[in-house]
């Protein structure tokens, strides 16, 4: 998919477009076949035990029931002096559902552990192509149903859980929250969607702009949604679950922080799920940042932009809970 001649974009923010000169080192073509060698590649938003140790925190490994009981491994960050119970932050990693693992993003969530006493579960879900819809969602909702029955052994409040991912992260936590509004599951607090991917169509303006362009372009976004939904993608044979964005009832789910940049493919999917929200009369804050490309605040948390966004998200999650 080629923007056509002559297609306006909004530019990168000068900060971001000099990080993005800086790193654009040759990568191989994103396919279905060349999905196993962007797994070797490094992602930026890891986390390391040095970062935790630095930030006072623990971890610890446990195992949770996935899909059909299998077994996923899962990881729980708190404070090290966690008494508890406090909030419960359910977070869902990115990596276009075909890369990445549990501890990618954590980083962004890390001030919430800290300074709000919350306890964390990320869990390794199962990802495309190997394990296509309904394996990721079902996995990460699984794993939601999980943290809420073992809040008291976790130190969580069950009545103070978030759902929180970013990217196909955020669409995950997106599904995982109406999964657990239908199915009337763990009564979540709040749902942080970060720049997240909602939309299997691929319709939208925003996706024909960024087509070519950015970290994540719309030949990387076909191949993630081909992954996931195969000949199913782009057709009416797709869950809302998997593609949050063609779900058409929003009421009743929990309030909802959305942010992304002016100049990424998801910014129309994006401010379009956030205005359904509304419409169903959903609380729900929208940022979007200009100039941001896809994932800025990772690849580049020192601009002024994502420190901005940053702290934007951070302010919310604490008016949130509350503290």
């Amino acid at each position: 998919m080629m923007p056509s001649p002559g297609t306006a974009r909004p530019p990168f923010d000068p900060e971001l477009d000099a990080v993005l000169s800086a790193v654009d080192e040759p990568l191989p073509t994103l396919t279905l076949e060349t999905v196993p060698q962007f797994r070797e590649l490094p992602l930026a938003g890891g986390l390391t035990d040095e970062e935790l140790e630095a930030e006072g925190l623990v971890r610890r490994e446990v195992t949770v029931p996935g899909h059909g009981g299998a077994e996923l491994a899962a990881t729980v960050i708190s404070r090290r002096d966690h008494t508890g119970p406090g909030p419960g932050i359910y977070h869902i990693h990115g990596g276009g559902m075909i890369v990445g693992d549990r501890l990618l993003g954590v980083v962004q969530t890390l001030p919430w552990i800290v300074e709000h006493d919350a306890v964390l579960v990320t869990v390794e879900y199962r990802l495309a192509p190997e394990f296509p819809d309904p394996y990721p969602v079902e996995d990460c909702y699984a794993g939601l149903v999980w943290t809420a029955e073992h809040a008291a052994d976790l130190g969580i409040d069950p009545e103070r859980i978030v759902v929180a991912g970013a990217s196909a992260g955020g669409g995950l936590a997106a599904g995982t929250a109406l999964l657990a509004r239908d199915r009337r599951g763990p009564a979540l607090l709040g749902q942080v969607l970060i720049c997240p991917m909602l939309d299997d169509r691929g319709r939208t303006t925003s996706t024909y702009q960024y087509a070519d362009a950015g970290t994540w372009n719309g030949d990387d976004n076909r191949v993630g949604w081909t992954a996931l939904l195969g000949a199913r993608r782009g057709t009416e044979d797709v869950s809302v679950y998997a593609a949050p964005a063609r779900a058409t009832d929003l009421a009743g789910l929990p309030p909802a922080f959305i942010d992304c940049g002016s100049a990424e493919l998801f910014r129309d999917e994006d401010v379009a799920y956030a205005t359904a929200l509304w419409a169903a009369g959903v609380p729900a804050e929208l940022h979007v940042w200009a100039g941001g490309f896809h994932g800025f605040d990772l690849l580049a948390p020192h601009t002024a932009v994502s420190r901005a966004a940053t702290a934007a998200r951070d302010d919310w999650v604490a008016r949130l809970l509350g503290s």
